[in-house]
């Protein structure tokens, strides 16, 4: 295969663990675009059910196992998990998510110890990580911005690191790639707490009152139209992407059919509570219209803005 056989994922920091889960697959898919992807929990892996998962097809064709949460795994699993570890199969690819800490030592040393590739995805709490996140973000995008520029868009976005990534990537689209201090006040000047993701999740969620309040207070310090615009888009899509999937099921087994991450299509499923297919299709007319308007199509683009929020709130009930 083309990448290592074993991953070894050990960190709490959400976007990062599936990030990482994410590049494990893309490698592998390069290869082979039908390797097939087993998403699982402690709870879903009787003993035994290693063996067949990692057993010859008959069929081929590669394999990626996800192993969530595998600090829960009692000591006979571990133990199996281990012992495969041993010997690999050429055309299945492991990866085993440990969250740190104490719990579930022994399986992350036996790992360590067979040569499993460890990716670390720690919590980002300090201002000085956050902001070398924002310059690997900025770089990621394919742009560029000084440490002083990064510590001035995490003051204004806040510490949400999916908010954080989605304002990078942002930034590098309309700045093509220089990013710098006025284009960060440009954008992003205001209050930290503010910003589109949270007019869309109130809006989302029927609040129409706190929306509008949101989305006033964003507009008057400074936030751009187009990015609120965008920010709503991807509420609603979520709706209707979390919304065509098969009733009750969880995140965990959804992720690698919808490209999120398990704790946003939870989110998303709890939102969903109160919207029809309906409902969810006149929302994305709706976010279309105001694209259109915010990109010149109207003279006033915050009265687009304000349209198309209660237009959103009016389709959820």
């Amino acid at each position: 295969m083309s990448v290592e056989a074993i991953t070894l994922i050990v960190g709490d920091e959400e976007l990062l663990v599936e990030r990482a889960i994410g590049d494990v697959v893309a490698s592998v898919r390069a290869a082979d675009p039908d390797t097939e992807v087993t998403d699982l929990a402690p709870g879903g892996l009787e003993p035994g059910r290693l063996a067949e998962l990692t057993s010859p097809s008959l069929f081929g064709g590669g394999k990626v196992l996800v192993l969530r949460a595998a600090q829960d795994l009692g000591k006979d699993l571990t133990a199996e998990v281990l012992k495969y570890a041993k010997t690999p199969a050429d055309d299945v690819a492991l990866v085993a998510v440990h969250h740190g800490g104490a719990k579930g030592k022994a399986l992350v040393d036996g790992l360590t110890k067979l040569g499993a590739r460890k990716v670390t995805c720690p919590k980002v709490t300090k201002v000085g990580e956050r902001v070398d996140f924002i310059r690997a973000e900025i770089r990621r995008a394919g742009g560029k911005i000084s440490a002083d520029g990064a510590r001035g868009l995490l003051e204004a976005v806040g510490n949400d690191l999916r908010e954080l990534a989605a304002a990078c990537s942002q930034l590098v689209a309309d700045t093509g790639g220089k990013v710098d201090d006025a284009a960060v006040a440009r954008y992003y000047r205001g209050r930290a707490e503010v910003s589109g993701f949270t007019v869309a999740d109130k809006a989302i969620e029927g609040q129409l009152a706190e929306a509008l309040e949101q989305l006033r207070w964003a507009l008057a310090t400074g936030v751009a139209p187009v990015l609120l615009v965008s920010a709503l888009a991807q509420g609603v899509r979520g709706l209707a992407k979390v919304g065509g999937a098969p009733r009750g099921a969880r995140g965990a087994a959804l992720a690698k059919d919808l490209g999120m991450p398990p704790w946003k299509i939870e989110r998303v499923q709890r939102q969903l509570r109160g919207w029809s297919g309906d409902g969810v299709a006149r929302a994305l007319a709706a976010v279309a219209e105001a694209d259109a308007a915010v990109k010149g199509g109207a003279a006033d683009p915050a009265y687009a803005l304000e349209k198309t929020v209660s237009e959103i709130v009016a389709a959820r009930s």
